[in-house]
């Protein structure tokens, strides 16, 4: 492309210098479009950096699920206890009151 540019200037006439400083000028101001705008481009590393992430994450959420899990069944096996024990006790204390009133 900076030949193309080159010999567009020369065979309009302008100086073989002027034409080389004007090529060179259009280059630096790619390049600092390109360097302004590289670092919002992803690359490959990126994306592989994200899918190590995400998988990391996706094993944390497994372990955290399971664990919570495993206390939602204690705690329902708990209250199941408690439960069928308050029950038994109420039976046996109105039992017992039955048994004093009569």
């Amino acid at each position: 492309m900076e030949l193309e540019i080159y010999n567009a200037f020369v065979k309009a006439g302008v100086p073989e210098a002027d034409a080389k400083a004007a090529v060179e000028s259009i280059n630096r101001e790619i390049d600092k479009r390109y360097a302004l705008h590289a670092t919002q481009l992803a690359t490959r590393g990126d994306v592989e950096g994200v899918r190590r992430d995400v998988a990391q994450l996706k094993a944390e959420v497994k372990t955290d699920t399971a664990e919570m899990e495993a206390r939602l069944l204690r705690t329902l096996a708990d209250m199941q206890r408690w439960t069928i024990g308050s029950m038994f006790a109420a039976v046996g204390l109105f039992a017992a009151v039955t048994k004093i009133w009569h």
